[in-house]
């Protein structure tokens, strides 16, 4: 779980980014679409089992701050190790970074991811949310691309091959792009290895942040997944509820209490 506090200075890190990185018209348009729609967005997890990653809210923010970020570092390793770095710019790397996994959201109408209500998963699995079968169904990158073509924000051949290419060959719709035996069909630039390194990196990161501690600890993840929320002394829930209270950002506050998953966090 993320402090009221980390959640409010990650969506202003996230849209420094943008503002850094992303050039005229796209870096305004690129605001006014996020900020259009901050109260969604500022608080979605990354996935929506626990047993996959930045599960929690603000989840969503985090892990795409932290996929940015590995994007810059592996940019500049790439280029020291002599890669060709003409074939993409650095704006192209970070917008695919800041909207690669766009398509989580969802549409204005409805979240991608909402609140689970069964209480048998949420109690033995651990599971906050589910998927909202009210969506019709889009892989993520997909839908991603369908977002900003929505909202009319230009994204370039290599971002969008980037975006879509971004979970490698754990997709299998990605095969066709990636596993070739001649070079004419291999693809021209690195972005989009250079993208998916950075996803997997950040993903890595994550995972050895919330699980690797339980596995150091002992304890069982099937059983405890859920009364690690509930019954915990050390619960990090505890540390989000003090600082809701403590925090002066009264638009972050109202979200929280108008957010049913937090809410049910902070009421334990």
């Amino acid at each position: 779980m993320l402090t009221a506090e980390k959640i409010q200075s990650n969506w202003d890190e996230f849209l420094g980014y943008i503002s850094t990185h992303i050039s005229s018209p796209r870096k305004e348009a690129l605001i006014q679409f996020y900020t259009d729609r901050e109260e969604r967005f500022v608080l979605m997890p990354a996935s929506y089992k626990p047993q996959y990653h930045s599960c929690f809210p603000g989840g969503y923010i985090d892990h795409v701050n932290r996929v940015i970020k590995s994007s810059l570092l592996s940019y500049d390793m790439w280029e020291k190790m002599g890669a060709d770095m003409t074939t993409f710019t650095k704006e192209e790397l970070v917008f695919a970074a800041i909207n690669h996994d766009l398509g989580k959201f969802g549409s204005d109408e409805e979240a991608c991811y909402i609140e689970q209500t069964d209480t048998w998963r949420k109690d033995k699995l651990g599971e906050q949310y589910t998927f909202n079968t009210k969506i019709e169904f889009m892989s993520v990158p997909d839908r991603s691309l369908y977002l900003l073509m929505e909202n009319n924000i230009p994204f370039s051949k290599n971002e969008m091959l980037a975006i879509k290419l971004h979970d490698g060959i754990y997709d299998e719709a990605n095969k066709p792009y990636l596993v070739s035996w001649t070079p004419e069909q291999k693809p021209r630039s690195s972005i989009v290895y250079i993208l998916h390194h950075a996803d997997m990196m950040a993903t890595r990161i994550e995972f050895e942040t919330e699980w690797l501690p339980k596995f150091k600890n002992g304890e069982n993840t099937k059983s405890k997944m859920s009364t690690t929320i509930s019954t915990s002394t050390s619960n990090p829930i505890a540390k989000v509820r003090k600082t809701k209270e403590e925090i002066k950002t009264k638009a972050l506050s109202s979200l929280i209490d108008n957010n049913n998953v937090l809410n049910n966090f902070f009421k334990q």
